[in-house]
């Protein structure tokens, strides 16, 4: 677990921070490593909460953002990279899909 937690107003998402991952090769990894039974509870928490959370870090700018804070942007991601696992799949895994360890995000 993450040393640091989120912001009051997330602390139930808490037990989720080893999913606040920096990068999308590490959600990726970690999305694929998973259960989907993992996946779906992570997904059950995060979906409800999603009106508050994007409406929260609405209000901080990405260019001076806490820790906290980026933590909570971070699980957003990684609900954004599971998402279509649940619900498109029903499988950690892309149906015919690519090796995912071939691609490199690039960031500009």
């Amino acid at each position: 677990m993450i040393e640091s937690d989120l912001p009051k107003p997330f602390k139930d998402l808490e037990k989720y921070l080893d999913w606040s991952l920096p990068t999308e090769r590490e959600r990726s990894a970690k999305r694929q490593a998973s259960d989907i039974g993992v996946l779906t509870e992570f997904y059950e928490a995060m979906l409800p909460r999603m009106d508050d959370v994007l409406g929260f870090l609405s209000e901080h700018p990405l260019d001076n953002i806490p820790d906290d804070v980026e933590r909570l942007l971070n699980l957003t991601f990684s609900l954004a990279e599971i998402a279509p696992a649940i619900e498109n799949f029903d499988q950690a895994n892309v149906v015919n899909g690519y090796d995912v360890a071939r691609f490199n995000a690039v960031h500009e």
